[in-house]
């Protein structure tokens, strides 16, 4: 060691000097007492701290406060109000088409700024077909329940065990269409409040269509056109949109079945390449074809499931 410098003592049991900034006892036990007052037992540090520099009074910085609460293990929740709950989302499997449906409403421009259209579009969770939809003028309880019951009707599924998945708006929570649901056995479904992400296949319908190099982001001129364009819309998603999801094929494929029978023949032609032409394909297999068996809504994560008490 070069003469001039200082070496630490690291010796585990050296007495070292207090630091200068260091609170007192006293000092920590005001902090405590103060924190236990009735009057800030609610409160965070945050809004004490300010309180008390109104009473012209100063005990210790806002982290100070914060690291004693930690310490005493008093920061997590203190006072008398009920602990907030962490609001785990709903969650569905569907195994089959007509389990799980989702549905919510987007708007579409009109012919003026500020003059909006309302589509209400049910998805099936499990196929992804549309099996309702309308276009409003405005969002009313009753066209929500038009187009369930035109949807249930043409689905031939009335009696039968069916969850439907919505976000929180005023239509999906209005007492009317809530007590449609439970006159035909639906079951509801709801995203937890101001969460944006728990209704995620009708969002991401809503994408794909305001994507659609045909869309009219200009606005439609009148709810006739609006109309109009959607019912193309969802015969094309229908019936012609080979979906990424589904292994490349339709909803409607899906929906009824047929989807199973395509993804086989493909498999056989793709094993068919190969054993035509083994040196193009090396050790690699080929595509996997395989038709999905289940889709889920907001799927539960183990550490959720664990921290509900799920098992």
């Amino acid at each position: 060691m070069a003469e001039g410098d200082v070496k630490i003592d690291q010796r585990p049991h050296a007495e070292r000097p207090i630091p200068k900034n260091k609170i007192s006892e006293e000092e920590r036990t005001e902090i405590l007492e103060v924190v236990n007052q009735e009057s800030y037992a609610d409160l965070p540090p945050t809004q004490i701290i300010p309180l008390l520099a109104d009473q012209g009074k100063y005990i210790a910085s806002e982290s100070t406060f914060y690291r004693v609460l930690r310490e005493e293990k008093m920061q997590n929740h203190r006072g008398r109000s009920q602990k907030p709950k962490k609001r785990i989302p709903e969650s569905h499997l569907a195994t089959a088409p007509n389990q799980v449906w989702t549905w919510d409403i987007t708007w579409l421009g009109g012919p003026v700024k500020g003059l909006f259209y309302r589509l209400y579009l049910i998805l099936d969770l499990f196929s992804r077909k549309v099996v309702g939809w309308e276009v409003w003028e405005t969002e009313e309880a009753q066209y929500a329940e038009k187009l369930v019951k035109k949807a249930v009707l043409k689905e031939e599924i009335k009696g039968r065990p069916l969850v439907l998945h919505s976000d929180n708006g005023s239509p999906m929570k209005a007492a009317t269409f809530l007590g449609l649901l439970e006159t035909l056995g639906i079951q509801s479904s709801f995203s937890r409040p101001r969460v944006s992400n728990d209704n995620p296949y009708s969002e991401a319908m809503f994408r794909t269509l305001k994507y659609r190099p045909e869309f009219p982001h200009e606005g439609f001129v009148s709810l006739e056109e609006a109309r109009k364009w959607a019912s193309q819309f969802v015969e094309w998603y229908n019936d012609v949109h080979l979906h990424s999801a589904l292994n490349f094929v339709t909803p409607v494929q899906c929906h009824n079945g047929a989807y199973k029978d395509i993804l086989a023949q493909r498999q056989v032609i793709y094993e068919q390449a190969k054993q035509k032409h083994p040196e193009r394909w090396g050790s690699r297999g080929t595509r996997d074809w395989s038709p999905h068996e289940e889709v889920a809504l907001n799927p539960m994560r183990e550490d959720t499931a664990v921290a509900s008490g799920d098992s």
